[in-house]
């Protein structure tokens, strides 16, 4: 609870997001070199404030610097003071509290160096927030107030607003939540006065916070149900979220999970409308506790399974700036042993000249310091850059495996050389699909611990038999299963391969089932389909690395496997085709069975020799 009401009073209280519409005004404004530079750098710092340092806090840090530097060169201090409090804020944003405070204490300086109240006013209060994250609450609360009682001077009704909300956070930390109250409804009041809707829908929320602090639920939907109106109104999606959140958390405190259910699956459409992973994963794992407690096993397992596929793809992200810095550092490595060995060149020329010109009286203390050079100097920056070499190829080899766990061999190449990968036709693969019979049913009787560990089990025994047949897994999806062969270029599997993982998927199944009954537990019977055919494939997306396949082959796959039985493995008569003549299996004809959507198709039972 705590840390949810930081990000909230920090991310309302720093600045006001404003429309796309009026961040494209103040970026025309910018661009327009016919305008006075004045007016150019105001509307840059606007453009900075008003959004984008929220959005992009490391360009924005880098377009700040270009507001310093115009004051600087125009003797303009408001100026400075404007960049280096932007900069602040994007350290602050990136977790770098350090320099952000560094940048907050130069604004006070240069503030206080033209008497500049408001500004000085703006610095306190930014120190006081960073000194409230970083759990200095005595002096964030002391910082706070020197700014209150300046903006109360010089009567700076917004400023107010801002540092009577950064002392309620304090409160709230110092468990004083009645205190907490009164200062965001001293703040609410100066809003109301002031008819500032966002900041009213801000005080709203965090003033629902301190009420589900102290437990006065009833309140707390009160107050948030008057935010999300107002958020609505304004088409504000970020404060939107933050209220729906806090709703959504209030439901979960007081014990009423099925409305908290409701909360959460409103709110996934929102944070992935504003492209946010963290906000969506966060949802997800909410959403997962929910189910579980209401005893919805089922959609428990399908939240928790998106819960780690977001996990995934951020790792992913994260993973991907991991390798595009390995290469940078091979780049940077490269270009310093080019410049040692020109630098040794240089100096061995150098030790040749001299002998030449004294070659008698020097030609000792030249091969002293020609093999000091060597066996000293060279030597240390040769084991110097070889250390450095080591640990980066350690770290070039992590990332790889970790990359080639997410996508096929080929593809990661491709993505690493070019920075992206094209989608490619296949003409031949065979798609296996599997699927837990009854799983619903059989997930009732486990508790959500006993049901994710379960299909764990299974499915780590599916990646390593697919792993041994050259079969790539693509995904799971609930209960389901899919991987497919010949994806590979040259081709690692053939439709045999396929079907002989198929099968040893399945027998692993009824193997495992006997094992589970000995032990008096619960496990699930599964149907199995195999069918061969023209794919698609390619990554999802832009910023998530997602392998994929698409097609027709697709689709009548998962026929195949829904028309299937437990226990047994269902190939089409085109998968058929490829394997009637092969000794090590045994096919039973089925017939033509109706499949919907796909009319007859004919189908086969296939077993071992």
């Amino acid at each position: 609870m705590r840390k949810s009401i930081i990000c909230i009073a920090l991310t309302l209280t720093s600045f006001s997001i404003v429309s796309q519409t009026q961040m494209d005004s103040l970026w025309t404004v910018w661009n327009d070199q016919t305008k006075h530079d004045s007016i150019r750098y105001n509307a840059l710092d606007g453009y900075l404030t008003q959004g984008f340092l929220f959005n992009q806090p490391d360009s924005a840090y880098v377009l700040a610097q270009q507001i310093i530097d115009y004051g600087l060169k125009n003797g303009k201090v408001i100026h400075q003071i404007k960049g280096l409090n932007s900069q602040g804020i994007s350290k602050g944003i990136q977790g770098d509290f350090d320099t952000a405070l560094n940048h907050f204490f130069n604004v006070l300086k240069l503030s206080e160096s033209i008497n500049d109240k408001e500004w000085i006013a703006e610095s306190l209060k930014n120190i006081g927030r960073v000194n409230t994250i970083i759990g200095d609450h005595e002096k964030a609360l002391e910082y706070c107030q020197s700014a209150l009682e300046i903006q109360e001077e010089i009567g700076d009704e917004l400023g107010k607003t801002k540092s009577l909300t950064n002392i309620g956070l304090i409160k709230n930390y110092q468990n004083d939540f009645k205190g907490a109250l009164r200062n965001y409804k001293r703040a609410l009041a100066i809003q109301e006065k002031m008819n500032d809707e966002k900041g009213i829908a801000n005080s709203l929320i965090v003033i629902a916070e301190a009420h589900t602090s102290l437990k006065e639920y009833s309140k707390v939907e009160e107050y948030i149900k008057r935010s999300i109106a107002i958020s609505e109104k304004l088409n504000n999606k970020r404060a939107l979220i933050t209220a729906k959140s806090t709703l959504a958390r209030n439901f979960s405190a007081k014990d009423d999970f099925k409305n908290a259910v409701t909360a959460y699956e409103e709110l996934i459409p929102l944070a992935k409308e504003m492209n946010d992973l963290n906000l969506e994963q966060n949802f997800h794992h909410h959403l997962y506790y929910a189910h579980k407690k209401i005893g919805n096993a089922s959609k428990a397992l399908e939240s928790y399974e998106k819960m780690i596929a977001l996990r995934d793809s951020l790792n992913s992200i994260d993973m991907a700036k991991k390798i595009q810095k390995v290469e940078f550092d091979k780049e940077q490595l490269a270009d310093s042993l080019e410049h040692e060995a020109d630098k040794l060149k240089t100096e061995m020329a150098h030790q040749v000249e001299v002998r030449k010109k004294d070659k008698n009286k020097n030609i000792a203390i030249a091969a002293g310091l020609f093999f000091l050079l060597i066996s000293g100097g060279l030597f240390g920056r040769w084991r110097y850059t070889k250390k450095a070499k080591a640990i980066i190829e350690k770290e070039k080899d992590r990332s790889e495996n970790l990359l080639l766990n997410i996508l096929p061999a080929e593809v990661a190449e491709e993505l690493k050389e070019k920075g992206e990968s094209e989608a490619k036709d296949f003409d031949e693969v065979s798609v296996i699909f599997t699927d837990f019979q009854s799983f619903t049913q059989t997930a009732e009787r486990l508790t959500a611990k006993e049901l994710v560990n379960e299909v764990n089990t299974c499915f780590k025994a599916f990646d390593a038999i697919t792993e041994n047949y050259g079969v790539e897994k693509i995904k799971t999806i609930g209960d389901a299963y899919m991987a497919a062969g010949g994806l590979h270029t040259p081709r690692k599997s053939e439709p045999k391969d396929v079907v002989k993982a198929a099968l040893e998927m399945q027998d692993f199944m009824l193997k495992h089932k006997r094992e589970q009954e000995k032990l008096g537990s619960t496990t699930f019977e599964m149907r199995v389909g195999v069918h061969t055919g023209p794919v698609v494939a390619g990554i999802v997306g832009v910023k998530k690395f997602q392998y994929d396949i698409w097609g027709d082959t697709v689709n009548t796959a998962s026929r195949i496997e829904s028309n299937g039985e437990v226990g047994k493995v269902n190939i089409s008569e085109v998968t058929y085709n490829y394997l009637k003549d092969d000794p090590d299996f045994v096919f039973e004809s089925r017939g033509k069975v109706q499949v919907k959507g796909k009319g007859e198709i004919m189908m086969y039972f296939v077993s071992l020799t």
